[in-house]
């Protein structure tokens, strides 16, 4: 038994047994120190001196910065790039589901009826039902703008297909940090995110608007004076399928940017496009004024295409009015987009 001491002494512990090495060495509470770290100055490497153990193994681990050539910045950019956008026609690449190939796939051999249509009453001599469906400003108006089914159905969906999960995605499941974690600045990300769906809807909306043009020309042999005659209406048709797309995708990764899944980005590009035109239509019917429909991207777009390509003019209000709407809309997502990016960490959120 120890004996008790007074008051005024100091405790000490008393010597017991430590079973972990079988050493009759006193358990005081503390504990020695058997690895004492030394930097060697002139390599920069880091040892470890390490007193002898009855058991284990010494690792000896040294950091060495990586001195190889990176890939040019256009490389890497483009390695993004394709990522997404070969993943439509091709694997290896982002794995897009089978739902979206084949509605893509759908909706680009259903903008080819005009073609088709044009191609076969041009074949069979029907010049009442060819200039029904040949290439003439309304016609190329309606190819790119046409409401029903085109811009109320097929690009809205296909841009809220490929919009889903493109920045949502990578911010719920972390894999920012694989982008960033490489000399890909924020930009470059933003920058190659955006022209891949972009692209897709121009392949999609432009892609066909060119096989429609050119097969007028090469069925009916259309000569230099025609073409001399219509080529500026193409291109006026050609800028308002840029316009487009570059407003559906703005909109749709400014959407995707604030979200962590695939399904309000989606829902609420349908629906801002969708409800801002059916808003905008209640109260031009009720009060017979069309200057809320400024506030309705697909109206918006449609009205300075009308201007562009010098077709009839459906609104009541200046273009210009539309223009700046287009402006306003595409620099306030684009703001989003940019500002949510940035906030982009390179870990998990």
């Amino acid at each position: 038994m120890s004996e008790i001491k007074s008051p005024g002494e100091p405790f000490e512990p008393e010597p017991t047994k430590n079973e972990t090495f079988g050493s009759e060495t006193p358990v005081t509470g503390q504990t020695k120190m058997q690895a004492a770290w030394s930097s060697d100055v002139e390599n920069a490497e880091s040892t470890a001196q390490v007193a002898s153990m009855p058991t284990g193994q010494i690792f000896q681990q040294i950091y060495q910065p990586w001195n190889g050539t990176l890939n040019p910045r256009w490389m890497r950019n483009w390695a993004i790039l394709r990522h997404h956008v070969l993943g439509i026609v091709s694997k290896g690449h982002r794995p897009w589901n089978v739902p979206t190939k084949l509605f893509i796939f759908f909706v680009v051999i259903a903008s080819m009826t005009d073609a088709a249509m044009a191609l076969l009453f041009g074949m069979i001599g029907d010049t009442t039902l060819y200039d029904i469906w040949g290439v003439n400003r309304d016609n190329m108006y309606g190819h790119v703008m046409g409401f029903f089914p085109r811009n109320i159905l097929w690009y809205p969906i296909i841009a809220a297909l490929l919009v889903g999960g493109m920045i949502s995605e990578d911010r719920a499941n972390g894999t920012s940090a694989m982008y960033f974690s490489r000399p890909i600045n924020r930009f470059d990300y933003a920058a190659m995110k955006f022209l891949s769906v972009g692209l897709i809807l121009f392949f999609v909306i432009n892609g066909t608007l060119a096989v429609y043009y050119f097969v007028d020309i090469l069925v009916m042999g259309k000569g230099w004076s025609w073409i001399i005659d219509t080529f500026p209406m193409f291109m006026a048709t050609f800028l308002c399928g840029i316009i487009l797309s570059f407003t559906y995708t703005s909109i749709g990764l400014a959407l995707s940017s604030v979200s962590r899944g695939r399904f309000f980005p989606a829902i609420g590009l349908i629906a801002i496009l969708m409800g801002t035109k059916s808003m905008a239509a209640i109260i031009d019917g009720l009060f017979d004024k069309s200057v809320l429909y400024v506030i309705s991207p697909y109206d918006a777009v449609a009205h300075v295409c009308q201007a562009l390509i010098g077709t009839e003019m459906t609104y009541d209000h200046p273009w210009v009015w539309s223009l700046i709407s287009v402006v306003v809309m595409n620099g306030l997502a684009l703001y989003l987009l940019a500002n949510r990016v940035s906030s982009l960490e390179v870990t998990r959120e």
